[in-house]
């Protein structure tokens, strides 16, 4: 389980990064990088439920991200000043958007799917 946690945080630290990057070329369409945001949380999850089932963190993973952007319609003084911070802007995001909600779901999909057909052949 331990080697398992490590492969998740390597998987981590690369979705970040990508997802960072992704922001930064503006050829990439904005919601890819939603779409990697939603994988990454999914990565979160699983790395800190690792014993839990994958359906259950998929689960898990889309009420977070779909919480965390429909909490952008909270418009107060002091949640603004916190997105216009770094950590504010990459964790919280800035404005909600409907397409955000498609790009999450399309995002864990795409995460349970590849861990489950990768798991799959690492354990036969």
């Amino acid at each position: 389980m331990k080697n398992l946690r490590i492969r998740y945080f390597i998987v981590l630290i690369i979705i970040i990064f990508l997802g960072i990057i992704s922001r930064k070329i503006d050829f990439i369409p904005l919601c890819f990088g939603d779409f990697l945001y939603a994988v990454m949380i999914y990565i979160l999850v699983r790395f800190v439920l690792i014993q839990h089932k994958p359906i259950q963190a998929a689960i898990l993973s889309l009420l977070i991200c779909y919480s965390i952007e429909l909490f952008q319609l909270y418009q107060a003084d002091w949640i603004i000043v916190l997105r216009k911070t770094l950590f504010g802007r990459y964790v919280l995001g800035q404005g909600f958007l409907w397409t955000d909600l498609v790009a999450y779901l399309f995002g864990v999909a795409f995460a349970f799917i590849t861990e489950r057909i990768i798991l799959k052949k690492l354990l036969i």
